[in-house]
Formats: structure tokens, C-alpha cells, sequence
């Protein structure tokens, strides 16, 4: 375990195993480096794995500002020209997806591949005065994002635990944070969760892209967007939205098989 001096911010990470691609796994928002201890021994086993808690996340420094995508991207290309583990495969969750998308297109040398799980990007632009709505209720932060991730992120077969350890962790990130990450990604200038201002952005990644997601329907919105042609989606319906929790030794094995495929 280890602490990496980035620009304004210091990050927390872990830095595990041996061997290729590296791997470096996102997390998404309000949640931390933790979410991924399903997948990091398996990989680690094979790949050299390194896990990361955003700015402002987990362990890592918490300062003013900087919470659009562009900006952990920006700390996330920081660590890896640091560390010398470029380029990786960019596992990202939820934000973690739209944080490694644009890692791909911002820093493109620094990465060869992309997993994105359940991505925030893509959202209906139908859906957007609900998020807004949510946004303009961050008077208190904590209670409207467990509202938003407690109301869709889970369903009847989705282990009990899951539902709990993620609103209580909500509930320790500095509200500011939450309030910050919140207006870049529904209302501020990039607003990448929305189709309109993601489809184009998302045409930009030249690298493979693995998207598996919990909705057929939002699959189909990212698959006319792949641009390479070992690019998969994969959706599996009637899961909750932390797949690679519900169902982590399918997911280990649908990525790591993936991964070996593009040598």
C-alpha cells in the first residue's frame, strides 16, 4: 500500500502482483478503492493490479475542488506516468467508467484497453430533470445520493450486504465532495452522464472496449459508439448495478477471458 503525490491531491493506492497488461481499477462515486476485493486477488494472480481511491474518496486527500471526470482522469494519468505502468487496462465502475473513458481519450498512450461496468455515461437525456432534480436537493448530500444509488442499484437477488456497506459509506464522504461530483457530472459544463454530451465524447476512445452493463437497452446505446473492432458489449439483465459484486467470479472471467483475447 502506498500514497502517490499528485499534482494538488496525494492518492491513495495499492500496487499488487506481476505480470501483463497492468490493470488499474476505478471505483465510482461516493464509493472507494474497497469495491473492488472481489476481482483484485483473482487478477492479481496474474496481472500486476493497481486500485486507486479518487480524490476526495477513500484514503486519499480531499481538496476544494476538481471533481469532473476530466480531473480524475487527469490525477489517475499523473499516477500511472509515476508509477511506470502504462499503458493499462482502465476497470472502471459507474463514474470509475466514465473516469477510464476519458483516460483513454485524454491520455491515449496511457492506455490500451477499457472495462467499463455499468458506466454512468449514456444516461437518457430523458432522465435528466430527475438528476437535476437530485442536484438541486444537495443541501444535504448525503441523504439525496443515498436516494439516488438506494432507489435503482440493487434488486431482490442482490446480496443483503451490499445495499448497507454502500449507504454507509455515502454517509462518511465529505459533503462537499458529493456536492461538487454531483453538479459536474448532471449540471456543469461536461455533464457527461447524459447521452447528448457523452455519445460524441464516447467516439473519441480509439482503444478495445469491454461495456457490460445491467440493461440491454443501455448496451444498445453504446455499441454503435465502439470504435474498435475487438470492442464487446455485454448486458446482464436483472442485475443490480455493482456487477462486479453481485456476480464476481463470471465477471473476473468474462474480463480476464476478454483481456486475453486482444493479444
Amino acid at each position: 500500500m502506498a500514497f502517490a503525490e499528485v499534482g494538488d491531491v496525494r492518492l491513495f493506492f495499492t500496487d499488487e502482483g506481476t505480470g501483463g497488461p497492468p490493470l488499474l481499477f476505478i471505483h465510482g462515486y461516493s464509493c472507494d478503492s474497497h469495491d473492488w476485493m472481489w476481482q483484485l486477488p483473482y487478477f492479481a494472480a496474474r496481472h500486476r493490479v493497481i486500485a486507486v481511491d479518487l480524490r476526495g474518496h477513500g484514503r486519499s486527500s480531499i481538496p476544494a475542488k476538481g471533481f469532473g471526470a476530466r480531473d480524475f482522469a487527469g490525477d489517475l494519468a499523473g499516477l500511472v506516468d509515476g508509477l511506470g505502468c502504462g499503458p493499462v487496462v482502465a476497470v472502471g465502475h459507474s463514474l470509475g467508467g466514465v473516469v477510464a473513458s476519458a483516460l483513454a481519450i485524454e491520455y491515449p498512450s496511457l492506455v490500451q484497453a477499457v472495462v467499463s461496468v455499468d458506466p454512468g455515461y449514456l444516461t437518457p437525456d430523458e432522465f435528466r430533470p430527475l438528476l437535476e432534480g437530485t442536484l438541486a436537493e444537495l443541501e444535504d448530500p448525503v441523504t439525496a445520493v443515498q436516494a439516488l444509488l438506494g432507489s435503482a442499484g440493487y434488486t431482490p437477488t442482490s446480496p443483503v450486504h451490499l445495499k448497507p456497506w454502500h449507504m454507509r459509506r455515502i454517509a462518511g464522504v465529505p459533503p462537499h465532495v458529493l456536492r461538487e461530483t454531483g453538479f459536474a457530472l448532471f449540471g456543469g459544463p461536461e455533464a457527461l452522464v447524459f447521452y447528448a454530451a457523452s455519445a460524441e465524447y464516447l467516439r473519441g476512445r480509439s482503444c478495445p472496449v469491454l461495456a457490460i452493463y445491467a440493461s440491454t437497452d443501455r448496451a444498445a446505446l453504446e455499441a454503435p459508439l465502439l470504435t474498435d473492432s475487438r470492442s464487446q458489449t455485454i448486458a446482464w439483465d436483472g442485475s443490480g448495478h455493482w456487477l462486479h459484486q453481485e456476480r464476481p467470479d463470471e465477471f473476473n472471467g468474462v474480463v480476464e477471458g476478454w483481456i486475453a483475447s486482444l493479444a
